[in-house]
């Protein structure tokens, strides 16, 4: 048991620290990654979450190894979130080389946007379709000087949203909302994981 809490204390000190987390020592190839992070469910992965917070907790005071106290603290936070320690671990391994993996805890765990709301209503097609315009627009809105567009960066950007599929309307509407809203700013880090996956 103590070499399975040590893992999670080095993916959690490492999370914690905003440093990139490195795959604990354990052989595994791209392939077997996948397929474990294609049978996580978001139920799985809300449990996860819910258990790093507290292991978190218990790592950030951690100097060194952790006492026996610690060890017992972090497994009976995992064990109540209702996963056994050898799932956490293999959630674990998965989170820390999958960045969509990642970004779908983000989305299982934001609070669910007002009924009612734009972002309520923003389908995933739409939301698609909002972040491939959005891509465009950010690399035109780079290069402008002076806090003004030219006519042409501003023809550019237009012509980026039309060419998603969204009225020019409906993708100021979506943009209000994902500034305000975190499932929003979830989901669309979720579709930018994926996208970056696939290149």
């Amino acid at each position: 048991m103590r070499n399975t809490l040590l893992i999670a204390v080095s993916f959690v000190a490492l999370a914690a620290a905003g440093q990139s987390v490195a795959a604990p020592a354990v052989a595994t190839s791209a392939a077997v990654t996948q397929e474990a992070a294609d049978g996580i469910s978001d139920a799985d992965l809300r449990a996860f979450a819910a258990a790093m917070s507290e292991v978190q907790t218990v790592a950030a005071a951690v100097e060194g190894t952790p006492t026996a106290e610690q060890q017992a603290t972090m497994a009976a936070a995992v064990q109540n979130s209702g996963l056994a320690i050898d799932r956490f671990n293999t959630i674990a391994t998965a989170v820390s080389q999958d960045p969509a993996l990642r970004a779908r805890i983000a989305v299982v765990t934001a609070p669910a946007p007002a009924p009612g709301s734009v972002a309520a209503g923003v389908n995933d097609q739409e939301l698609g379709q909002f972040a491939a315009a959005m891509t465009v627009v950010q690399t035109v809105a780079a290069q402008v000087e002076g806090g003004a567009a030219t006519a042409e960066q501003q023809a550019e950007m237009a012509s980026a949203v039309q060419n998603s599929g969204l009225d020019i309307e409906r993708f100021n509407a979506i943009s209000t909302a994902v500034s305000q809203d975190e499932s929003l700013q979830a989901r669309i880090a979720l579709i930018n994981a994926r996208n970056q996956g696939t290149q």
